[in-house]
């Protein structure tokens, strides 16, 4: 990587914002789900539910409700892809003097971008619902950089359904595997109260060492082992998305 990359892809990234900043109406899409599933869960059903723990049960559920906010809005980077795919841009970049990847990078910044306003919508909305924390600045910090890797990672595997897709829907269908994820975690509930095969796969999969993390820093609690399970976990699929991204924009691009 050199200055032109990086002078390229910041040009391409601010392209790309103006779409966003154009469509204003696919953040607040993004965010109004997992609020709706927050005020489902914290109004209707949260009072039926035992977590074990003398927490609000709207913060026991928001780092749950934080990364399906992050698996609904990286759809829309799949989408973006699909319409520049579409539209020819990306065959039109290539007869111009640019770095090819700083392409996919503007639209992976986007993404961290886009994201983190509906974040910080979610959470303002969780502060308006009663969440209180004793996090400290560090362990806010420590979230942050979670959500981000996480975000980051999600987005990397949203680019290739976005640069392999036949259809629009296609392109974002990928995304609702990911958002039902959080439901079959510790992000609910807790892991001991399902049943044995559910169990398994709920302790084992990558989003209740992520959940569990951040619960414990917004609590101010040890994160013991979870934080380092959720950054492999994040770490591991940002690898494999990013390597395969790579190689199918290259094939695509030749």
């Amino acid at each position: 990587m050199n200055k032109h990359f990086f002078d390229d892809t910041a040009v391409l990234t601010g392209r790309s914002l103006k779409h966003v900043t154009r469509s204003v109406d696919t953040i607040i899409t993004t965010a109004i789900t997992p609020v709706a599933i927050m005020l489902l869960f914290v109004y209707v059903l949260g009072g039926a539910i035992n977590t074990g723990t003398t927490q609000s049960y709207v913060s026991y559920q928001l780092p749950g409700v934080l990364l399906i906010t992050i698996a609904s809005g990286i759809s829309y980077t799949a989408f973006r892809l699909f319409t520049d795919m579409q539209a020819g841009i990306f065959e039109r970049f290539q007869s111009m003097p640019i770095a090819r990847s700083g392409v996919l990078w503007a639209h992976v910044l986007t993404s961290l971008v886009a994201n983190l306003i509906s974040l910080v919508i979610v959470v303002g909305v969780a502060l308006i619902m009663g969440l209180r924390t004793p996090a400290n600045v560090g362990a806010w910090l420590a979230v942050a950089g979670i959500l981000l890797l996480f975000t980051l990672a999600l987005t990397w595997v949203a680019v290739i359904p976005g640069l392999t897709a036949k259809t629009v829907a296609g392109a974002s269908a990928f995304s609702y595997p990911l958002i039902f994820l959080p439901f079959i975690s510790s992000a609910f509930v807790p892991t001991a109260s399902m049943p044995g095969p559910v169990r398994w796969f709920a302790e084992n999969q990558p989003v209740t060492p992520i959940v569990d993390a951040i619960r414990h820093l917004f609590t101010g609690q040890p994160v013991g082992t979870d934080i380092w399970t959720a950054l492999a976990w994040c770490v591991g699929i940002l690898v494999v998305g990013f390597a395969f991204s790579m190689v199918i924009y290259r094939r695509k691009i030749s």
